[in-house]
C-alpha cells in the first residue's frame, strides 16, 4: 500500500506522522520505504539522515538524473528506506513543467519496486503543487493528519476536493485512508466539538487512535529519531504504534473485501 500523507495547512503534524508511522510500521517488522517529497527535508533528518551529505535525494529521481537504487538510503535506527530529500527538490518542480506525464513521474518509479515493501509513505509539502500531485497520483490511499480547530475544517473541505480532482484526472484508484487527528488535548473544549464534528461526518474515515500533544513528540526529530526510539514509553511513541495497528488491520479487512468482491 502506498500512502500519501498531507494536507494543505502546515504545521499539523504531516511530518511527525510519516516518520513516527514509518518507525511504527517498521517495529511490527512490515518493510517500509518513507518518501520525503518536502525541500524541507524534515522528515529525512527525523529518519537519522542528514539531508546535506546524501549524494542522491527524490530531486535527482524524479529529473531521472539518478536510478532509484542510487538515491535509496538506510535509516538506521528507524529500520526502514528512505528516499531523501533537501532544497534541491525546488529545482524540479521547475524541470518537470514541459516533462510530458510530469504527474506520473514518481508512479513509474515505485511500480518498479512496490512489491519490495508493505508499505510506502509519502511526505508531501504543505501546498498543492507538482511535488503533491506526484504523491496523489501514485498512491493507493490519503492519510489527512489534522489539528481539531475551526479553521482545520475548511481545509480539510478543499483537501477533500483537491483528492476528488486528483481520482477524476489522473488516478481513478485514490481514497482517502483515514483523517488522523492530531495534537490532540481533550481537555480543550473546541477540540472536542470539532472531534466529534469530524466522527458524525465521516464515520469510520476517522481513526480511533488520536494523537495527542506530547513534548516528546515535539523533541525527537531534533535528535534524528522518531518518537519510538527516543522514549518509547512517551504516549506520543505508543500513539503512533497504536495508529500502526490500526492501519494494519483496516488494510488487511479492506483487501479482504476486495478479495471477497472479485
Amino acid at each position: 500500500m502506498i500512502f500519501a500523507i498531507t494536507n494543505q495547512k502546515g504545521g499539523v503534524g504531516k511530518t511527525t506522522t510519516t516518520v513516527n508511522l514509518a518507525a511504527s510500521l517498521a517495529a511490527t517488522k512490515r518493510r517500509i520505504l518513507m518518501i520525503d517529497l518536502d525541500p524541507q527535508g524534515n522528515a529525512t533528518m527525523g529518519s537519522g539522515v542528514s539531508k546535506n551529505e546524501v549524494e542522491c535525494s527524490a530531486y535527482d529521481l524524479l529529473t531521472k538524473k539518478s536510478p532509484l537504487e542510487a538515491v535509496i538510503t538506510r535509516s538506521e535506527l528507524g529500520n526502514y528506506d528512505v528516499i531523501p530529500a533537501n532544497g534541491d527538490l525546488t529545482a524540479a518542480e521547475v524541470e518537470l513543467l514541459n516533462e510530458i506525464g510530469r504527474e506520473h513521474r514518481l508512479k513509474q518509479v515505485l511500480n518498479k519496486v512496490q512489491d519490495q515493501y508493505d508499505f510506502i509513505l509519502i511526505d508531501c509539502p504543505p501546498s498543492l503543487n507538482m511535488l503533491t500531485v506526484n504523491a496523489l497520483s501514485a498512491s493507493d490511499g490519503v492519510i489527512i493528519p489534522m489539528q481539531c480547530e475551526y479553521y482545520a475544517l475548511e481545509g480539510l473541505a478543499a483537501l477533500m476536493n483537491t483528492v476528488e480532482q486528483i481520482r477524476e484526472s489522473i488516478n481513478p484508484n485514490l481514497a482517502i485512508s483515514g483523517i488522523l487527528r492530531t495534537m490532540f488535548d481533550p481537555r480543550n473544549s473546541l477540540t472536542r466539538d470539532v472531534s466529534q464534528e469530524l466522527e458524525e461526518y465521516f464515520g469510520d474515515l476517522v481513526y480511533k487512535v488520536a494523537i495527542p500533544r506530547n513534548i516528546r513528540l515535539a523533541e525527537a526529530p531534533s535528535h534524528g529519531m522518531s518518537a519510538l526510539h527516543y522514549d518509547k514509553s512517551s504516549k506520543g511513541a505508543i500513539a503512533y504504534l497504536a495508529l500502526a495497528g490500526e492501519i494494519v488491520r483496516k488494510t488487511k479487512a479492506e483487501a479482504k473485501k476486495q478479495l471477497a468482491e472479485a
